[in-house]
C-alpha cells in the first residue's frame, strides 16, 4: 500500500498543477449494437500515456508529464504525515468497515457514486493481497499485446483512491478503460453491474492472504503496525483494512454464475499461469496467439515481476511483490490458529463453489 499512497499523490500532483493545452475531442461514441460486434482488440489500447483508459487520449499520466515540479517533497511529506500519527488513527470507519486514512478517505468513498461505469470497461477486484497487483501487471501486458501498445503508468487503477479531481479525469477518459478495486461488491457503484461490465476477481486462500496482509501492515507506515497474534484475531474479526474476507468471499459467491464475473484464484495462476492468461483473455474478448500467451506468461510470473519490481514500482517494489508463495502460512500459524482458521472456513465456505475453487484442503491442511 505505499506503493498505492505514493502513486496516487503522484498522479494526484502531476495531473492537477499545470494546465495541459488543448486536446482533441473524442470521437463520438458507438452504437451499443456496434459496440458489441467489435472485439476488445479493436480499440487502440494502453498507450505510454494512458493511466485509466487504454486509448489514452485524455489520461491523467499524459497531464502529468506536463508538470516539470518533482514529486518526491509531496510523497515524502505524506509519509512523514503517516509516521507521525498514532496507530490507531490510521485506519477509520466507514459504514462500519475501516479503511486506511491517508489512501482513501471517507470523501473518497463518497464521491464513488459520480463514477459511472460504462459497458466496455474492465474492472479487476481483489481482497487485499489476494495478488491484485501481481494481476494489474499481468493485465497490462495482456492489453499491450493485444493491441501492440504499452501502458507505462505505475498507478493502479484502485478507484476508491482517486478523490474527485482523479475521479473527474476518470469520468472524462475515452473508453475503454481499466480500473480496480479491493471494495466489497455490495459498496461498489452499482452501475458496474447494471452495465454488465466484465469483472475479473481473484482470490487466494485465507491463510496465506492473513500472512501477506501482515506483513504489508507492518512494512507500511500508512497501516499501523501491529503484532502476529493481534492482526491474526483481528483479520478473524474483520477488523482490518477493507473488512472482513470471509464477508467478501461469500458476496463473490454469490456471483459466481454470472457471465460478466470470472473469478480466479492465486493458487491456479501460480500452478498454470499460460492457462489463466487464456482464460482471463477469452473473457474480456481479446484474441492472443499461443506465442503472445508464453511471452506474457514469462513476463509475468510472480518472480519476474519481483526482479523488474524496482522499475515498476520503486522502492516499494520489494513490499509489493513479497514472496508470492503458497503455504507460507506454515511459518506463521500456531497450531491452535489452523484450527480456528479451517473451523472458520468450514463453517462460511465450506461447500460453496467459491470455496471449492479455493481448494482449502490441499493449500491450507497439512
Amino acid at each position: 500500500m505505499k506503493l498505492q499512497l505514493f502513486l496516487h499523490v503522484r498522479a494526484e500532483r502531476r495531473c492537477f498543477q499545470t494546465p495541459p493545452p488543448p486536446l482533441p475531442l473524442p470521437p463520438p461514441p458507438l452504437a451499443p449494437s456496434a459496440l458489441q460486434s467489435l472485439n476488445r482488440s479493436s480499440f487502440p489500447c494502453c498507450s505510454s500515456t494512458s493511466l485509466f483508459s487504454c486509448s489514452g487520449s485524455r489520461s491523467v499520466d499524459s497531464l502529468s508529464r506536463m508538470s516539470s515540479n518533482p514529486l518526491a517533497d509531496r510523497m515524502q511529506a505524506r509519509l512523514e504525515k503517516a509516521k507521525a500519527m498514532r496507530d490507531e488513527d490510521k485506519l477509520y470507519r466507514h459504514n462500519g468497515v475501516l479503511y486506511p486514512t491517508l489512501m482513501c478517505p471517507e470523501e473518497h468513498l463518497k464521491c464513488l457514486d459520480g463514477l459511472e461505469a460504462r459497458d466496455d470497461d474492465i474492472m479487476l477486484v481483489a481482497y487485499p493481497k489476494c495478488g491484485f497487483n501481481w494481476m494489474v501487471g499481468v493485465m497490462k501486458k495482456i492489453i499491450a499485446e493485444a493491441t501492440q501498445m504499452k501502458n507505462e503508468s505505475k498507478m493502479p487503477p484502485l478507484i476508491e483512491f482517486f478523490g474527485p479531481e482523479v475521479l473527474k479525469a476518470a469520468v472524462e477518459a475515452p473508453s475503454p478503460r481499466f480500473l480496480g478495486t479491493h471494495l466489497h461488491p455490495d459498496i461498489m457503484p452499482s452501475s458496474f453491474s447494471e452495465k454488465k461490465t466484465k469483472t475479473v476477481v481473484v482470490f487466494r486462500n485465507p491463510k496465506d492472504t492473513l500472512v501477506s496482509y501482515y506483513h504489508f501492515c507492518n512494512n507500511n507506515p500508512v497501516l499501523p503496525s501491529v503484532e502476529w497474534d493481534s492482526f491474526f484475531s483481528q483479520f478473524m474479526k474483520g477488523d482490518v483494512g477493507w473488512g472482513s474476507y470471509f464477508d467478501h468471499a461469500l458476496a463473490w459467491n454469490q456471483r459466481m454464475d454470472d457471465p460478466n464475473v470470472l473469478v480466479v484464484t492465486f493458487e491456479d495462476l501460480k500452478q498454470d499461469l499460460s492457462a489463466g492468461i487464456q482464460q482471463i483473455c477469452s473473457f474480456i474478448g481479446f484474441s492472443l496467439t499461443e506465442a503472445q500467451v508464453q511471452q506474457v506468461a514469462a513476463a509475468s510470473t510472480f518472480n519476474a515481476m519481483k526482479e523488474s519490481s524496482a522499475n515498476s514500482h520503486g522502492n516499494m517494489g520489494n513490499v509489493i511483490f513479497r514472496k508470492g508463495e503458497v503455504g507460507d502460512w506454515r511459518n506463521h500459524f500456531s497450531p491452535e490458529q489452523s484450527r480456528e482458521m479451517d473451523e472458520a472456513f468450514n463453517k462460511k465456505l465450506a461447500g460453496t463453489k467459491l470455496g471449492a475453487k479455493l481448494d482449502y484442503q490441499r493449500h491450507c491442511q497439512d
